[in-house]
């Protein structure tokens, strides 16, 4: 069931236009690259205050890659990322930040929570250290301050009493603990921006929606934004206001979550669909029309990504380049030669797909 999530409003929180990243493959030590592996390949998107945006797709479609350029762990090779300022204001394009003094001041306003709360941790560190260090490396507090600062988000994030995990290890923790940790740990800087890659995907089924209410309370109370990244369209349909579907470096479609789950477009959205489990066991799906495995993304052409996976190609598809992410009305977009402006399916009828909810 969708939750009730905050309206977002105002201009862009995150602006995200054109954004392309090439990873060379290597030809040997002394000669220049020539192949390029396409992970992200002119994304454009728009998250505003307050809303959570799900970012949706299989392994290897440029997910994580996108959210770790969001937060300056990679460099874009071309595009702009556009974050807005906290304290002016104004979208800062963080593709420009170079000094360390505007990555230390950019760290305030964006953070991550990784995938992994086994490996995002030193086991070394105390959660008190894991939690107080971006207070300590921006120079925020004195200790007895960082302690009570540490204190209030522990037992904001449900980990009561906090003062007896203060001086625990990782290891002593349970793996839902170190996620609500890693929680506390991005939004102990009151950050305005937070990506979230894959957050729930590594705890046991039993604490997840426990963990998925707890981001979205804070969400709601803190007034962070999010780029949730996920495979789990059941996860998506939790937490997102609006969901876009990534395919091999590109978004595909992208649309308020119900407007897209109800009303799928693209055949790969629809296939993706198609393969969630429905709780009836006398309901038999119909076989997913969907061909072959994913494309290698070296120097993909400039057809469309999905040409050689799509089972209502026509003569348009191959013989243009990539179709561009168009609005079909009531805001969602979709990359496909196969939908008419009106949005009405153009390939094979929809009774072929049987995309129940």
């Amino acid at each position: 069931m969708t939750q009730d999530m905050p309206t977002p409003n105002g201009e862009a929180a995150v602006k995200v236009e054109n954004l392309r990243k090439l990873f060379p493959v290597s030809k040997g030590m002394f000669r220049k690259a020539t192949d390029f592996i396409h992970a992200i390949d002119d994304v454009s998107f728009e998250i505003k205050p307050g809303e959570s945006l799900g970012l949706v797709g299989e392994s290897g479609c440029g997910k994580t890659t996108t959210g770790r350029i969001l937060v300056k762990l990679d460099e874009a090779s071309e595009g702009s990322v556009g974050v807005r300022d906290q304290a002016s204001g104004d979208l800062v394009d963080v593709t420009h930040i170079k000094s360390k003094s505007q990555r230390k001041e950019f760290r305030r306003n964006v953070q991550m929570i990784f995938q992994d709360p086994y490996e995002s941790m030193n086991p070394r560190r105390t959660i008190f250290d894991t939690v107080a260090e971006p207070l300590m490396v921006q120079k925020i507090g004195s200790i007895p301050e960082r302690e009570r600062r540490v204190v209030e988000l522990l037992n904001l994030v449900g980990l009561t009493p906090a003062e007896s995990f203060l001086f625990r290890y990782p290891h002593e923790l349970s793996g839902g603990q170190r996620q609500r940790v890693a929680i506390a740990r991005a939004l102990v800087m009151n950050p305005s921006f937070v990506v979230a890659d894959e957050p729930t995907s590594m705890l046991d089924v039993s604490i997840r929606i426990s963990i998925m209410r707890l981001m979205l309370e804070l969400a709601d109370d803190l007034g962070v934004t999010y780029l949730y990244i996920t495979h789990d369209l059941a996860v998506a349909r939790y937490m997102c206001n609006r969901i876009a579907v990534m395919y091999l470096g590109k978004i595909v479609e992208m649309a308020p979550t119900e407007e897209l789950l109800q009303r799928p477009m693209h055949p790969y959205t629809r296939a993706l669909l198609s393969a969630v489990p429905v709780p009836d066991p006398s309901y038999r799906r119909p076989e997913v029309q969907i061909k072959g495995g994913v494309t290698k993304a070296v120097n993909p052409p400039s057809e469309c990504r999905f040409i050689e996976r799509c089972p209502f190609v026509q003569d348009v598809c191959s013989s243009t380049d990539h179709p561009p992410l168009d609005d079909r009305g009531n805001d969602h977009q979709v990359a496909c030669h196969l939908v008419a402006d009106s949005g009405e399916w153009l390939g094979a009828p929809r009774a072929e797909l049987d995309l129940r909810s």
